[in-house]
């Protein structure tokens, strides 16, 4: 049997496994799609620079590097739109979506993680990572009682860290960390040292011991320096992927240029309104609506189809903002809505070239293939032209500027999927099959069938 035998059930195939994977991402909805401070609300910082040691005054140049560093750390878990705006000469303004508790947003600017490396004895390593086991086992495992773990708990927090030996590095110390894979594919934090000497001094001098790494003076882990290390190394441990990128934001962001004080906090509630938001949903529902509509009045089967396509795109663009831990505002829905009209256009250009092909006189199985592939060229230009606009938005742009390009982006590029692979699947599936073929079925009257040859020959 030949390919293309298979082909519609491998297209069918590829097409429910991803709808199928999409459902499961965004359920359930409330959960996993957040909504920015526009939309829901968050908590409103107001935050007091100072001067260090290392910093005498508060310029223009500290407060924007504050800034950043701030934007950083609230970036660092996912895409998110905190505004952060200066106030007079040394004072920002910090506005968090989706965190209704000021203490927790004062704990997420503010915390820094402390890292320490210290050289560990061989019975401290082997009872630290026998306690790390019991620790990272399943609640009610068979063998390990609460209280088992309730002292493994204690020694992993404080007793292995105690019975080490005196710190030798400190996260301080690291110029970079980024979260990354080993070589088996497990989760790692990888850093790079701001005084390779020192390090290498200290490696040296310890080569055949335990170097044990502590965060927050909790063990993570302890490995044998085999030779002296300089420059760079890696963080191992029993990390989940988000622990990674948690751990490395705070090491990048730990050193805020100034001193910062929280002088003022508080909760604040949707800027829009409830009202306002019920209103901007109830407008997108009936655009869409009236778009689906015009798709079958017009375009009758194929438009049908579309607007099946149409929906499978919402699931998987929703799928896409969950995945990304995306926070969607108001410009964001904008992109999105924006991106829905490249996807109508897409399948309004194909379908006007299957009429055409029609009234040219090509039966039904020739007018799709041609008309799809004759219209490709022009639905990649426009598609690909929008995404690279979205594209130098979300590079340039910052805030709401970011949600709406990556909206844009994601959306362009899935409506040119949905136009391309899943409407044209599901027109080849019926005609292949010889089923509603009709020409009127696609918008085109019987006698206007092949009315260009017949003009023509005329």
């Amino acid at each position: 049997m030949s390919w293309n035998t298979f082909k519609p059930f491998v297209k069918a195939l590829i097409l429910i496994a991803i709808v199928a994977y999409s459902i499961s991402a965004i359920l359930p909805l409330d959960q996993k799609i957040h909504l920015g401070l526009d939309l829901q609300g968050g908590s409103r910082l107001l935050l007091q620079l100072s001067p260090t040691s290392d910093v005498k005054t508060i310029t223009p140049d500290v407060q924007n590097e504050t800034r950043m560093v701030i934007n950083q750390r609230i970036n660092g878990l996912g895409v998110t739109e905190p505004t952060i705006t200066n106030q007079g000469s040394d004072r920002l303004l910090v506005e968090i979506p989706n965190l209704k508790n000021p203490d927790q947003a004062e704990q997420l600017i503010k915390e820094v993680a402390v890292l320490d490396y210290k050289i560990m004895p061989q019975d401290v390593s082997a009872l630290a990572e026998r306690d790390l086991q019991v620790v990272n086992s399943p609640p009610n495992t068979p063998g390990i009682t609460a209280k088992e773990r309730a002292a493994a708990e204690k020694y992993v927090a404080e007793g292995a860290y105690a019975a080490s030996g005196p710190v030798v590095y400190t996260g301080k110390e690291l110029k970079s960390a980024t979260a990354g894979y080993d070589q088996s594919g497990n989760p790692n934090i990888q850093f790079t040292t701001k005084n390779p000497s020192k390090f290498g001094r200290m490696t040296t001098a310890n080569v055949g011991k335990l170097l044990a790494i502590f965060l927050d003076h909790r063990y993570v882990s302890a490995a044998t320096i085999q030779s002296p290390i300089f420059d760079q190394g890696q963080i191992t441990g029993q990390f989940t992927q988000e622990q990674t990128i948690t751990l490395a934001n705070e090491l990048n962001a730990g050193a805020l240029p100034a001193h910062i004080s929280i002088i003022e906090k508080e909760t604040i509630g949707a800027t829009l309104g409830k009202l306002d938001l019920v209103q901007s949903l109830k407008a997108s529902m009936l655009g869409l609506g009236l778009v689906l509509l015009f798709m079958i009045a017009i375009y009758r089967l194929p438009g049908f189809l579309a607007d099946l396509a149409l929906v499978i795109y919402v699931v998987i663009m929703l799928a896409i903002l969950s995945l990304a831990h995306a926070t969607l505002t108001l410009p964001g829905i904008a992109g999105f809505v924006l991106s829905i009209g490249m996807a109508v256009d897409a399948n309004v250009l194909i379908f006007e070239r299957i009429k055409e092909e029609l009234w040219n006189g090509r039966a039904m199985r020739v007018a799709v293939r041609v008309g799809f592939t004759r219209a490709f060229s022009a639905v990649f230009d426009s598609h690909f032209t929008t995404i690279v606009g979205a594209g130098v938005l979300y590079m340039l742009g910052t805030g709401t500027v970011q949600g709406c390009a990556f909206t844009l982006f994601w959306g362009t590029a899935v409506s040119l999927f949905t136009a391309v692979f899943i409407t044209r699947f599901f027109v080849d599936t019926l005609v292949d099959a010889d089923l509603l073929t009709n020409p009127e079925l696609y918008g085109v009257h019987k006698g206007d069938v092949g009315i260009y040859a017949k003009t023509a020959g005329a």
